[in-house]
């Protein structure tokens, strides 16, 4: 089956081999094997190259920001699933990862299309704070969310987005898209007639956009990091089972509003 152009039949990450295994240009043995840390090869199969010492380091900060967050629905997910089937350990990671999408874990890259498209724009409107206006105010007209603002439980701030741009400006890799982030902050009051902190979310696009990581990849580092937390949760779960708990918990909050039976 063929769909959409497919005229280039090549690839640049890997290849092997009866001797070798090549990734991205360098020798799997000799070159990364002993050498390279995991964030760096990470790095290096996503983007290319080798990350700098500030591209690894940010990795590293938002990686460990991201990977836990306590009993959240991936989390559940995945014990749940583990209980129910405990022979499929991969089964159940995947079930937590699947939940990884718009509203919890995964809108780091909603956020940063936010983010981009203001970026994008700022020549349109003469500035980032006059683009980041158009933006907002654009989503207020369509009554939709700001992506990577405001948060149920840190409402008056998410430590770990404070911490992310605190270490940003240490290290000076603010740029535009942190530029934007602040824009942002800046006037959701004003627009959406609320203050909306910045969230982890939020905060991982806008560093990790102004030290070069893609786009296009970002939901691929909160999947990389909560797979590292699902799988301790999940070892956990094999010596200290809760998914049962959780599920019958569940069972005890919710309760039936259907049609009951016309004879009993």
């Amino acid at each position: 089956m063929r769909i959409g152009k497919q005229d280039k039949a090549h690839s640049a990450i890997c290849t092997s081999t009866a001797e070798n295994i090549t990734v991205r240009g360098h020798d799997l043995v000799e070159d990364i094997m002993g050498k390279m840390d995991f964030t760096s090869y990470f790095w290096l199969l996503v983007c290319g190259d080798v990350p700098n010492e500030k591209q690894k380091f940010f990795a590293n900060v938002v990686l460990t920001a991201i990977a836990e967050h306590g009993l959240v629905p991936s989390v559940v997910a995945a014990r749940m699933t583990l209980a129910a089937a405990p022979e499929a350990f991969q089964g159940a990671v995947a079930a937590g990862l699947n939940g990884c999408g718009s509203v919890v874990l995964g809108s780091a890259e909603i956020a940063g299309q936010f983010l981009h498209e203001i970026v994008a724009n700022e020549e349109q409107y003469g500035s980032i704070d006059e683009s980041a206006k158009a933006s907002l105010n654009k989503l207020k007209a369509a009554r939709e969310k700001v992506p990577g603002f405001g948060h149920p439980l840190h409402s008056t701030g998410d430590p770990r987005a404070n911490r992310i741009l605190k270490l940003a400006y240490e290290h000076q890799v603010d740029g535009k898209y942190i530029a934007a982030s602040k824009a942002i902050e800046k006037y959701v009051p004003e627009i959406m007639n609320r203050q909306l902190p910045v969230n982890v979310n939020g905060a991982i696009p806008a560093v990790m956009l102004d030290v070069g990581f893609p786009l296009g990849a970002l939901k691929g580092i909160s999947l990389l990091a909560r797979t590292a937390s699902l799988v301790g949760h999940l070892q956990e779960e094999t010596e200290n089972p809760i998914g049962f708990i959780l599920s019958g918990k569940a069972a005890e909050s919710i309760s039936y509003n259907g049609v009951e039976p016309k004879h009993k």
